[in-house]
């Protein structure tokens, strides 16, 4: 579906409008995210800084998830979020441009990881929310996934977040588009894929592979789901070209849920899917 704003941002029918300020959102995002034809480094941020908002929460805490916390409570400092400073540093820029329209951060965290998505080549398109309430209260430590970890660790982990063995498969395919930096210090920048401009499934094949391609540096916490016997059969179903609408769709689905994680005021919400930008 596409979006047109009813006036500009200061319009009283934009004000009447919850979806219009997030199309003028929408247009600065777009522009950060990408790099030529290719995803920018700000995308790739932007896509982790979803995860690591959302993901710090799991179903026994009463508060957490997509509360904008991890930019407003001082969690951006713990170590699980090296990396994550410039993305921070540029949302928080667009947060004080525009929270005057009444936005939230949870809001706006979600939504530039919806927008990076799309905005990076074959990303899928997620259904996007607002309405997100936000907290400065800090979540425990120790509910985001290490590079380290092995794959029944990370299906406890993330099973406590409510997500399936296939579910957890379907996100790690973000990893497409990563440059890692800090869990193989020697070779700081180098993508777990070799396309990283590209959201695609080559991610699948060659983590799975007996040997990564030349620069490619896999993560162990990767390779052990691609061959666990509880996720090897979800991980080759996404394997190569031919399923990166599977992958798509799935992984759509799976962030959708991800982005909702801790979300308590859900009837409140409004839908904006509308104003993500076309691929």
């Amino acid at each position: 579906s596409t979006y047109t704003p009813p006036g500009d941002k200061d319009s009283e029918a934009c004000g009447k409008d919850k979806c219009c300020i997030w199309s003028y959102i929408a247009a600065d995002m777009a522009g950060a995210f990408t790099d030529g034809n290719q995803c920018s480094n700000l995308a790739r941020g932007a896509i982790r800084l979803g995860f690591h908002d959302a993901g710090a929460w799991n179903s026994s805490l009463p508060s957490g998830g997509a509360d904008g916390s991890i930019l407003l409570s001082g969690e951006l400092s713990r170590p699980e979020n090296r990396g994550l400073e410039p993305i921070a540093a540029r949302t928080t820029a667009w947060f004080e441009a525009y929270k005057a329209y009444g936005i939230s951060m949870a809001d706006l965290i979600q939504f530039g990881a919806n927008v990076a998505t799309v905005v990076c080549p074959q990303g899928p398109r997620i259904k996007t929310f607002v309405g997100r309430a936000d907290s400065t209260e800090q979540p425990p430590q120790g509910l985001l996934p290490s590079a380290q970890q092995n794959a029944p660790a990370l299906l406890q982990l993330f099973g406590a977040k409510t997500f399936s063995p296939a579910e957890l498969v379907a996100l790690m395919g973000a990893h497409s588009v990563s440059r890692q930096r800090f869990a193989n210090p020697s070779q700081a920048g180098a993508p777990q894929d070799s396309t990283p401009g590209v959201m695609d499934t080559a991610y699948y094949a060659e983590t799975s592979a007996q040997r990564p391609p030349a620069g490619v540096v896999r993560f162990p916490s990767d390779v052990s789901l691609a061959r666990d016997a509880a996720t090897s059969a979800t991980w080759q179903s996404f394997t190569g070209a031919a399923n990166q609408a599977p992958w798509a769709a799935a992984y759509a689905q799976a962030y959708f849920k991800m982005s909702m994680l801790g979300v308590k005021n859900v009837g409140d919400l409004t839908d904006c899917t509308a104003v993500l930008p076309l691929p």
